[in-house]
């Protein structure tokens, strides 16, 4: 019998924790939520601002987790960068504005490959981890990059230039009351990298709260990943 999806539902998955240590020694914490069959493709998600709250447990990570890996057969790779706390412990190290964590990104990409084997996996940021995973995420064995609410606050021009020379598509989905980058900014900052595409979504913000927007969000992250145009069901 199905059942409406709700903030609090939970559905079958393999979850699996992990320690991963980085090239500086770094151990991160994380969890692998997997589907019980095959998987389509996988998502690695980069969390908010630790600095303001941000961390693997992020609302619209903790969703994807939860109901990804039964509804749409996509793998869900949660991690906690340096210094980070969530519910499943605290990554060591010390939190570094986006520069150290480098090696936060290039180990978990290592990881999704070597150790998980996984295919077509998609990087995606979300706030703090948008700037993570413009600066970070060149590993060319990825698909290409999920940006939520991008603030663009640490990522240079210049960095946005490295995306004109690798083929691989980028997606921002910009909430249309975002408190740092709303659309119509985003297409002038993005301009730098005229393969972007911008997704505007009304009525949302930074912080997706509400079903709603997760919804959106959800569906638009199973759309690109398998290359279908999906809307999830609101009942499972």
């Amino acid at each position: 019998m199905s059942q409406t999806v709700r903030p609090s539902s939970v559905f079958d998955a393999t979850r699996t924790p992990f320690h991963l240590l980085t090239e500086d020694g770094v151990d991160l914490i994380g969890e692998v939520a997997a589907p019980l069959g095959a998987s389509k493709g996988a998502i690695l998600c980069l969390h908010p601002l630790p600095t303001a709250g941000g961390m693997m447990d992020s609302h619209l990570y903790k969703k994807a987790a939860n109901r990804l890996p039964a509804m749409a057969d996509i793998t869900v790779v949660r991690f906690n960068t340096r210094g980070t706390t969530s519910d499943a412990g605290t990554s060591t190290g010390n939190f570094d504005n986006g520069k150290s964590e480098r090696f936060d990104v290039e180990a978990m990409l290592r990881y999704c490959f070597d150790t998980l084997k996984l295919e077509n996996l998609w990087v995606t940021g979300w706030s703090f981890g948008t700037d993570l995973a413009l600066q970070h995420a060149k590993d060319p064995r990825h698909k290409g990059l999920i940006l939520l609410s991008p603030p663009l606050r640490t990522t240079t021009d210049e960095q946005l230039g490295y995306w004109n020379l690798d083929p691989r598509p980028i997606a921002a989905l910009v909430p249309e009351h975002d408190d740092y980058l709303q659309p119509a900014a985003a297409r002038e900052r993005f301009s730098v990298i005229p393969s972007v595409k911008i997704i505007a979504v009304d009525d949302a913000k930074h912080l997706w709260l509400g079903e709603p927007a997760v919804h959106r969000v959800l569906s638009e992250i199973v759309s690109i990943v398998t290359g279908v145009v999906t809307t999830l069901p609101l009942e499972f």
